[in-house]
């Protein structure tokens, strides 16, 4: 399968004015195409730091970050623009990397045709529930057909209730798209019920601790939650990150 994402000995250190402060230190893993993975580690060990350096945003003091394709970034706000329409949100990166071809246009109106937003293109932002705003944003992103989806916690600002179901429904979604996907949660249940395989981190300066391949009979995570196998799965992840 081929590789889509790759870090090699990644060591990151800021420069305060209290002196430095290392973020990652020694942090190797990759990610392979097709895969939804989760990241998960103690709060505060660096995990959106990973995301930045994969997107390029940061540049590692030191190893190696090979990304293979183009990115989507996903964020924990929707960040749809309120005085534009969902149509025309959905345009928005075609405008502005210069792409806003009809053929790219169509593509887009086929991706909301095809998700249930077909019906509410017309609409803007305050008249759709989180939920079918988040799903704008990930279509949104979908619009430029990205190799891998990088997932900044994108349900933390959402209800519990309503977290549950959109977790689900981005996952459809990005399974039905055959995206390759990077989630940083901070949640245990919902990596264990979205991803393919988990990485593990150490509190700060974050390495890999470990990374797991999950097991589950079915990719819906809302149908993997009721399975007996998510319980020992959760409760190994819990053990990890609280020795």
């Amino acid at each position: 399968m081929k590789e889509i994402l790759a870090f090699e000995n990644v060591r990151l250190t800021y420069h305060t004015r209290q002196g430095e402060v290392t973020a990652l230190k020694g942090l190797t893993f990759s990610l392979r195409e097709g895969e939804f993975a989760a990241m998960i580690g103690p709060s505060g060990c660096g995990k959106s730091t990973v995301l930045s350096l994969a997107a390029g945003l940061l540049q590692p003091s030191e190893g190696k970050v090979a990304l293979h394709g183009s990115i989507g970034y996903m964020l924990q706000r929707d960040e749809l623009f309120p005085w534009r329409t969902i149509e025309k949100n959905l345009y928005l990166p075609l405008e502005v990397q210069k792409k806003n071809t009809p053929e790219r246009r169509e593509r887009a109106l086929a991706l909301a045709e095809k998700y249930g937003l077909a019906g509410f293109l017309k609409s803007y932002p305050s008249e759709l529930s989180g939920g079918m705003r988040q799903r704008a944003a990930l279509i949104r992103t979908l619009v430029m057909e990205p190799d891998l989806l990088l997932l900044d916690e994108p349900f933390s600002a959402l209800d519990y209730q309503t977290r549950l179901l959109v977790a689900a429904d981005v996952a459809r979604i990005i399974r039905g798209e055959k995206k390759t996907a990077l989630l940083i949660t901070h949640d245990i249940s919902e990596a264990v019920s979205l991803a393919d395989r988990i990485f593990v981190l150490t509190a700060r300066p974050a390495r890999l601790l470990s990374a797991h391949e999950t097991d589950f009979c079915s990719s819906d995570p809302l149908k993997r939650r009721e399975e007996p196998r998510f319980s020992g799965w959760f409760e190994k992840l819990w053990r990890e990150l609280n020795p």
